[in-house]
């Protein structure tokens, strides 16, 4: 059980939201956008460049960015009025892409960031104030598979931070929250960190922490970090999605041309048994991630367009590449909200989360792109659709009336 499950309404405190699945509990949504899209409630430019996402918590709303010669952390009110920025490392960094792209997690007064070049800090979430910092790299001997720069968002959980530093001194570590302190690090695995942050799952009957690398899948146990079961699962030159957990099975997918895989994970007593139920390329997600909705995976399928594939067998229920380009994908009150991440599209479209193929409710593109991917996952909180681009934050009015 995350530590989020009671999570105030219209807060989103981490990547993914509250369940790590990106479904927002939201209701009573429009569904149905007029000709230019929904209204816009307000726009920030004032929160730097980069890659993050945003999260929210206590009335706030936190997200990373960069200007001048740092990175850093910025709080805005749920106006778009900045509060606060606390520097975290230096900028650029990204293989030609700068910027950070960790979305801040939020645990009560404090919170959690991740910064390219590895920079963990612990902040008061009020005020911004720095409470503790450590270096994935230089604190946990981290290394990953390539060059993009550290993207997790960390977990909390109880009095623990998790993070994935990767490499031979272990791949995941946990830390207590409040002072950074090393709890253990999981050296009986070592793979080198991808881009995916680690989840919470209850498999078999038993809680477990679900990290996922070029390497391999694997459980761990919160306790002690030692390896309860792993799967080997190879992946090429990214591996950023985040895996499903469901009903005792794991379902992994990542881009170039790897494709995607189902795990199931039983257990005999203490000892966890795994087996691939299917491999293939029906979704070959890249990094705008999947969402699991009655017994459906859906999201973009490089080389296929939005796709909609049966959790179980991995067989495809429909797909489409007519519609609308390569993106992100995000689910609020029985419907999908689709983004183009192309730099001179950037287009949202709403869709009915339906396994009967692509049924379009609207489409509209914020007034003014900054000319860069498009690939900030969009947020759906308290009635509010948030889109990131690079140094803009829009917040657009998605509620019925």
């Amino acid at each position: 059980m995350s530590s989020f499950a009671s999570a105030a309404e219209g807060d989103w405190p981490r990547w993914r939201g509250p369940n790590f699945d990106n479904v927002s509990p939201d209701t009573g949504l429009l569904k149905e956008w007029p000709k230019d899209g929904p209204a816009l409630a307000w726009k920030s430019t004032d929160v730097g460049a980069g890659f993050s996402s945003i999260s929210i918590a206590g009335g706030k709303i936190f997200t990373m960015g960069e200007a001048g010669d740092s990175s850093f952390v910025v709080a805005l009110d749920m106006t778009g009025k900045k509060l606060w920025s606390t520097k975290v490392g230096k900028t650029g960094g990204g293989g030609g892409y700068p910027g950070p792209r960790c979305t801040p997690t939020v645990d009560g007064e404090h919170l959690y960031a991740v910064g390219q070049y590895g920079d963990l800090v612990c902040l008061q979430a009020a005020t911004g104030a720095e409470l503790w910092r450590k270096n994935l790299n230089k604190d946990f001997g981290g290394k990953m598979m390539s060059g993009w720069g550290n993207s997790e968002s960390p977990l909390v959980d109880g009095d623990r931070l998790i993070v994935t530093p990767g490499g031979k001194k272990g791949t995941v570590a946990a830390l207590n929250k409040l002072t950074g302190e090393t709890i253990w690090q999981s050296d009986d695995w070592t793979d080198d960190a991808a881009y995916t942050g680690v989840i919470i799952g209850t498999i078999a009957g038993k809680k477990q922490y679900v990290q996922f690398t070029a390497a391999s899948v694997a459980g761990l146990n919160p306790e002690t970090g030692d390896v309860l079961w792993k799967a080997e699962r190879k992946g090429q030159t990214a591996v950023i999605p985040t895996p499903v957990v469901h009903n005792d099975h794991v379902f992994v997918t990542s881009g170039y041309g790897v494709g995607c895989d189902l795990f199931k994970v039983t257990a005999d007593g203490a000892t966890f048994k795994v087996e691939k139920v299917y491999s293939n390329k029906n979704m070959v997600n890249h990094h705008g991630g999947v969402i699991l909705q009655d017994g459906k995976i859906y999201g973009y399928s490089d080389g296929k367009g939005w796709s909609c594939i049966d959790l179980l067998t991995g067989e495809t229920v429909w797909k489409t590449k007519e519609e609308l380009g390569k993106g992100a994908i995000s689910y609020a009150d029985g419907m999908f909200y689709l983004r183009d991440e192309g730099k001179s599209k950037g287009t949202i479209a709403l869709i009915e989360a339906s396994k009967e193929g692509y049924k379009e409710h609207g489409r509209f593109a914020p007034p003014k792109l900054s000319g860069k991917e498009q690939w900030p996952h969009l947020v759906i909180a308290g009635g509010k659709l948030y889109v990131r681009d690079q140094e803009t934050l829009y917040c657009y009015d998605v509620k019925k009336k």
